[in-house]
């Protein structure tokens, strides 16, 4: 099959909008993810949801997600209006869905209070998401203190709401990895972040954000091994690039890197394959 691969912001937080439109332009994808935490940066700056998607039409850009509500399993009165002003902003800008990023300050973990949580949000979360068109993708954490860490949780407590239409999930490489989450669910999945650690000295424990990188042949993750499950049991959908380390703002040519990065993903799931 031909991968279909996207690029986060993240991949590139040094650009503007406009530029980092022209970089997946420049490096061949279609599809893009959109931010609301990179300072300095649409979409915090108050950038309007109609100039995104006037810039992505432009540079013939799919904004396939804005990333992303945080703390959405805290649900009360603020999440929920943040919730309707971020789905309103998708929904105008042309994003096709927004990713839901649980609690991960180490509350809300215990057996039955994190469940509970996550019922509770999802149920305020549909009508919102439904009124704007707006695919919710719940994307579990692999860190220890986080109080979304598997995905079968999500996957049981969408379907005890009757959320299919409404909710996938998004398999992140990195957080499956750090979970230790021996599932996956291809069917159920709308997006795939793809990663890799490269540094030998690390201990699964001890993996950030910031350790982050384009995915090579020095990957510590499995990032390889996870694609080719979920392509395997039927996956097809997004690919998407979401490095979150420093020296990536440095590259001086990120357009190379990436389309490296990609050439190795490819070549090492075809002759995985053959």
């Amino acid at each position: 099959m031909a991968l279909r691969f996207a690029l986060n912001h993240m991949v590139a937080p040094q650009l503007d909008l406009r530029a980092f439109f022209a970089l997946a332009k420049q490096v061949g994808v279609t599809k893009a993810e959109i931010r609301n935490d990179i300072a300095g940066q649409a979409i915090i700056d108050g950038t309007s949801a109609a100039w995104v998607k006037a810039m992505a039409e432009e540079a013939g850009v799919t904004i396939v997600t804005i990333n992303a509500l945080q703390k959405f399993n805290r649900w009360d009165g603020e999440r929920e209006r943040e919730a309707a002003a971020l789905a309103q902003y998708a929904h105008d800008s042309g994003a096709k869905a927004l990713i839901l990023v649980p609690v991960n300050d180490g509350s809300g973990r215990g057996e039955g209070e994190r469940q509970g949580n996550l019922r509770l949000a999802l149920k305020g979360l549909r009508p919102i998401l439904k009124d704007n068109g707006v695919t919710g993708l719940v994307e579990p954490l692999g860190f220890e203190i986080c109080s979304l860490r598997l995905k079968r949780e999500a996957a049981e407590t969408i379907a005890a709401i009757d959320g299919y239409g409404t909710f996938q999930i998004t398999h992140d490489t990195f957080h499956h990895h750090l979970a230790g989450d021996p599932e996956i669910f291809p069917s159920l999945t709308g997006l795939v972040h793809v990663s890799g650690v490269i540094d030998p000295h690390l201990a699964t424990g001890e993996m950030r954000d910031a350790h982050r990188v384009l995915v090579d042949g020095r990957d510590r993750i499995g990032t390889i091994e996870q694609l080719r499950a979920l392509i395997e049991a039927g996956y097809d959908g997004p690919i998407s690039f979401e490095p979150f380390a420093e020296e990536l703002r440095h590259l001086p040519d990120p357009a190379r890197a990436i389309r490296e990065s990609m050439e190795f993903i490819g070549q090492s799931l075809a002759s995985k394959a053959a």
